[in-house]
């Protein structure tokens, strides 16, 4: 489902309707059952990531063609004055959390390295493979780590922001 030109609270209200996400009392929430701590209420759920990016369709074909990822709506808006557009896309897994891609307009690039992303996957060689054949660079190439039962990589993506890919031994 793509929505060009919509207000982010249409499209998170599309996103609802399409089971993706849930808008209650105005906030994104998505309850997932767990223990309530004296920390954290139950009613809080980790909903999504914004990656701020350049290139907005060059990033986006990337996550697309490396991650599988697939695009559930756009947003076309203006927040705090400044012109942006967003790129969502559908969680991963039931309840999972929503990656978006954000840019916007007066702005510059961003430089890479304010967060690692992850994924884990069941074949981080095809994966690592995906990621050259789709214009990212390998950091570091699958490694074992054999007390936690993992194969690890670091990629970048288009605009260099660092992947964390985790495979789990079968």
């Amino acid at each position: 489902m793509s929505t060009q030109g919509t207000t982010r609270r249409e499209a998170l209200a599309s996103l609802a309707g399409a089971g993706v996400l849930a808008l209650a009392g105005g906030a994104l929430a998505e309850e997932a059952p767990r223990a309530a701590t004296a920390a954290a209420p139950s009613n809080i759920h980790f909903g999504f990531t914004k990656l701020q990016v350049g290139d907005l369709e060059k990033c986006a074909a990337f996550y697309k063609d490396v991650c599988g990822l697939v695009e559930a709506t756009r947003v076309n808006t203006e927040s705090a004055g400044r012109k942006l557009s967003e790129i969502l896309f559908a969680p991963t897994a039931p309840g999972g959390a929503t990656f978006v891609l954000i840019h916007y307009y007066d702005a510059p690039a961003p430089v890479s390295g304010e967060l690692i992303l992850g994924f884990t996957t069941r074949d981080i060689d095809a994966f690592v493979a995906r990621v050259s054949a789709a214009g990212g660079a390998i950091e570091r190439a699958p490694y074992a780590i054999p007390e936690m039962k993992l194969r690890v990589a670091f990629v970048r993506d288009v605009e260099g922001h660092l992947i964390e890919v985790v495979q789990p031994d079968a």
